[in-house]
Parts: C-alpha cells; sequence; structure tokens
C-alpha cells in the first residue's frame, strides 16, 4: 500500500482513537496565533493553544475531519467543532498527504475543496493548562524548545501596481510529458514569484489541461507567493490529450466567479501554455474568454516544425486564441531550457493593465439600441441631425463581435428596423449606415415602437452578457402610452433614456 494513502477504514478507526491518545500524554501547550497552519508544526503531535477573538471569515480551511497542512489549525479545530471562538487547548496530529479534501460547512466555517496536497493533520481537544486562551499569540512557524518564539509576520499586501485575478492554464498532455511537465512547473512558479502575490496585489489560480480539464486551485485559495509556489509543486501530472481549447473554455466559464474569489473592477487574465500546438478547436475557446471579458495569453513553447504541420488543425492558433492580435498578447520561448530571462518581460506584460483590452468596460460591454423618431414633425434637416447626434454617441465605444453592439430602429405609427445588433460588427460599418438611414414621416407612437424594439431587436440576444440600453431620440409628445412599455422595458433588464429635440436642439 503506497505511504501516502491511509484506508478509509483505518484511518476511521484511528481517529477515534485520537483522544484516549491525547488524555495520555500531558504536554503544556504552545501559544499559536489565528493563522498558524499545519505545515507550521514539524512534530508528529503537539498540543497548541489557539486565541479566542479570532474572525471566522479569516480561516483558511482545507478539508473535513483530516486537513491538508496548509489550513489553519485553529480554523480547523473550530471546523471540527474541538473548540469555540473563545479558543482552547488543541491537538494536532500529522498524518500523510492525500488527494480530494472535501469541502464543508461546519460550526460556521465554510472549509474548501483542494485537489492534491502533500501532509494533511487532524485535531482533538487538547489537554486543559493553566494557560489561558487570549487575544495575543506566538508564531509556531519553528517552534523547538529552548528558542525565543517568533511573532508571526502579517499577511503580505503584495504588488499594489500589478492587481490581477490571473490563472495559469498549463499543459498537462502526452505531447509535453513528465519532465518537460516539471519544467514548465518551475517556470510557472519563478513567475509567480515575480508578481508580487499578496492580499492587495495580483491573485493567482492554476487549471490544468489535459483530456479533461482540471482546476488545480482557485484564486481565493492562496494570497501569499510561498503557498501558491507550494501548491505548483503538489500538482501531479495527467496526460492525454492537448484539449487546450477544451480547458481554456471551462477556465472562462467556471474559474472566474465572485465564489471562486474573482475580485470586481479588477482585470481577469488566462497565461495559456502550449507545448507544440493544441489537439482541439481554440479559436471558439478564445472568443467566449473574450465575452466573459477574459484577456488571453498565449505563451508557446517549441513550435511544431514543418514535418509536424499536417497534424496541427489550425497553424495560426495562437493569434485566433489571443485577446487581440497585436503581439502584446502572445510569447514564444524555444524550449523550456534556460527560461528565468523569459520571467521579468512576460510578468511586464501581465502587469501592463492598461493593455488588457479585453476587460469589460462600459465601453465594450453594452448593447445600445437607438430608437429613432422618424414622424412629420421632426423635418427632414432635424432628422438629420439626430442621426449625427447617434452616431456621434456610437463612435465613444468599442464596436467588435465580442465587444459593444449598436442597433437602431425608426419609428412613426409603423416601426423599421434599420439594422439590428448581429448585422454589423466594426465601428465603420455602423457609422456608414446610421448616416444613410431614409427619413419616413409620419405620425408618433413611442409606446409601440419601444415594445417593438424590447420584443424583436433585444430578443434575439437575450443571453448576450454586456448590459442593455435603449436610447428614445424623439421631438415631442406621442400618441400613445409611454409609461406602460418603459416600464415593462426596464423590468426586462433594459435601461431606457429619453432625450428629446426642442427646436434643433437635443
Amino acid at each position: 500500500m503506497p505511504s501516502s494513502r491511509i484506508p478509509a477504514l483505518c484511518l476511521g478507526a484511528w481517529l477515534l482513537l485520537l483522544p484516549r491518545l491525547a488524555r495520555a500524554e500531558g504536554a503544556v501547550p504552545i501559544p499559536v496565533t489565528c493563522f498558524t497552519r499545519g505545515l507550521d508544526i514539524r512534530k508528529e503531535k503537539a498540543d497548541v493553544l489557539c486565541p479566542g477573538g479570532c474572525s471566522l471569515e479569516e480561516f483558511s480551511v482545507f478539508g473535513n475531519i483530516v486537513y491538508a497542512s496548509v489550513s489553519s489549525i485553529c480554523g480547523a479545530a473550530v471546523h471540527r467543532g474541538v473548540i469555540g471562538t473563545s479558543g482552547g487547548p488543541v491537538r494536532v496530529y500529522s498524518l500523510p498527504g492525500r488527494e480530494n479534501y472535501s469541502s464543508v460547512d461546519a460550526n460556521g466555517i465554510q472549509s474548501q475543496m483542494l485537489s492534491r496536497w502533500s501532509a494533511s493533520f487532524a485535531v482533538t481537544k487538547g489537554k486543559s493548562s493553566t494557560q489561558e486562551a487570549t487575544g495575543r499569540a506566538v508564531s509556531t512557524a519553528h517552534p523547538p524548545s529552548g528558542k525565543r518564539l517568533k511573532k508571526t509576520p502579517e499577511k503580505k499586501t503584495g504588488n499594489k501596481d500589478c492587481k490581477a485575478d490571473i490563472a495559469f492554464l498549463i499543459d498537462g498532455s502526452f505531447n509535453i510529458g513528465q519532465r518537460r511537465f516539471n519544467l514548465q512547473k518551475n517556470f510557472v512558479g519563478k513567475v509567480a514569484l515575480m508578481l508580487g502575490i499578496g492580499t492587495e496585489g495580483p491573485h493567482v489560480g492554476l487549471v490544468q489541461a489535459s483530456e479533461h480539464p482540471k482546476i488545480e486551485f482557485y484564486l481565493k485559495n492562496f494570497t501569499s507567493a510561498k503557498d501558491v509556489l507550494f501548491a505548483i509543486k503538489e500538482v501531479g501530472f495527467r496526460g492525454g490529450n492537448s484539449n487546450t481549447g477544451k480547458a481554456l473554455k471551462h477556465t472562462a466559464q467556471k474559474f472566474f466567479t465572485a465564489d471562486t474569489g474573482v475580485r470586481k473592477g479588477i482585470p481577469k487574465v488566462v497565461v495559456v501554455f502550449i507545448d507544440g500546438w493544441p489537439s482541439d478547436d481554440i479559436e471558439e475557446a478564445g472568443i467566449v474568454a473574450r465575452e466573459f471579458g477574459v484577456n488571453v495569453f498565449i505563451v508557446s513553447v517549441a513550435k511544431p516544425i514543418p514535418e509536424e504541420l499536417g497534424m496541427v488543425q489550425d497553424v495560426a492558433f495562437v493569434d485566433k486564441a489571443v485577446c487581440r492580435n497585436n503581439g502584446f498578447f502572445s510569447y514564444h520561448m524555444p524550449n523550456w531550457f534556460g527560461t528565468t530571462k523569459y520571467v521579468k518581460p512576460l510578468v511586464q506584460k501581465l502587469c501592463t493593465h492598461e493593455q488588457m483590452m479585453c476587460s469589460k468596460t462600459c465601453y465594450n460591454s453594452v448593447n445600445i439600441a437607438f430608437l429613432i423618431d422618424g414622424s412629420s414633425s421632426v423635418g427632414d434637416s432635424n432628422f438629420r441631425l439626430m442621426l449625427e447626434f447617434v452616431s456621434n454617441i456610437a463612435k465613444t465605444f468599442e464596436i467588435s463581435d465580442i465587444g459593444a453592439k449598436i442597433a437602431a430602429v425608426q419609428f412613426t405609427y409603423d416601426q423599421r428596423t434599420e439594422f439590428s445588433f448581429t448585422d454589423y460588427n466594426t465601428k465603420e460599418n455602423v457609422l456608414a449606415v446610421l448616416a444613410n438611414i431614409r427619413y419616413m414621416s409620419g405620425g408618433t407612437a413611442t409606446g409601440d415602437a419601444i415594445a417593438f424594439t424590447v420584443r424583436n431587436v433585444f430578443g434575439p440576444i437575450r443571453d448576450s452578457p454586456n448590459k442593455n440600453f435603449l436610447v428614445i431620440v424623439t421631438d415631442g409628445q406621442s400618441y400613445d402610452d409611454v409609461r406602460g412599455p418603459a416600464a415593462a422595458a426596464h423590468d426586462a433588464g433594459k435601461m431606457a433614456v429619453f432625450l428629446r429635440m426642442k427646436e434643433g436642439v437635443l
């Protein structure tokens, strides 16, 4: 039986013996902090004293009953029910590493999942001592007897000039092999270290692409470079086909959520490592990533040689997958050896936020439908002023297939869709069509026009991630009810904005 595994039956029986073993010895508990982790204890078993007053939200706990050694000891003890928030003595037992630490909500703490870790621990009620659990505690990162205990360092804020939520999508296929896989992990570790990971700096997670994608750890799991490096080291090689497209799509859709640690207003970035070439379609995945506001970088290593090009589905896969095909989002290394010199240039790219062109902003993540009054009271010259006004608004947005989208409807008593959201995906085309709209002339039924636009223009794109705006440009009173359709549009998620023209002025 491998030493890294403990049969469930034996583990359960062993855990039942822990309280009896705890009573058998009478060591004086060592004071620890709220953040002391299992890996900070270098003994097979140790008695510690957890302080009171720890915030449950600050605990980082992975697993249930058996906890990954990166977990807070006191957090695990509260989660297990060994102590309460007032603190107290805890006995810690070191255990071998394992796979699949489960996520369980217990005693006010939601523990987190972790796919694999090299060491574990369990906790039981410790022996009472004359010492009392207080809010003041000492670190046990190195607790040998006879030496002065060190204070726990504060959590590092990180590089505040490089705020980004970054997913490293590494190649775990047979294409790269075990040896180069380890070299790849070393490079990713160096990049993570130079980024300056911290609570107010960049946060990183890791996904492995192989036959099926696997999220190894999320953004919220670790906020220190030391923990991230250890987690990267623990990632095992999976093998299989290099389904990079499948993994990129999965990452864009599942990795960047509020529950997994994504932060508002922070650029979302995926750094995709490809050794050779992907074995599936990566272009579609790149489109999905852009739609979700994710900036895709491709780090290609060992490009296919001429004899191998026949096995590549699309030789231009890098240009089609990156955020923008402008050279900024692609990065090439000839091989995995001597890669240290490539670390700093890549980090500089990842920290250049003004270049993150796929991040969602007001200018690239909206659907704007212009509802233009073409009634007789407007007149041809004023109608042209309306079109010029609408064009000036449209110019300010980043119109593209994955960015802002523009539509236009002209109305009198009738409605005419001049063009829909899916007809034109470049600013030049939109402006050209707006300039050539023909004046209808007729009565004014604004309410009917609003209902028509919500149903026929916004309806086909109801699943779009963009925010929806309906801008009504009119010159006067409508002959039908406007409040009802406007309220219905608002309830359907469309923000209606009325702009009234008076004597040729908007």
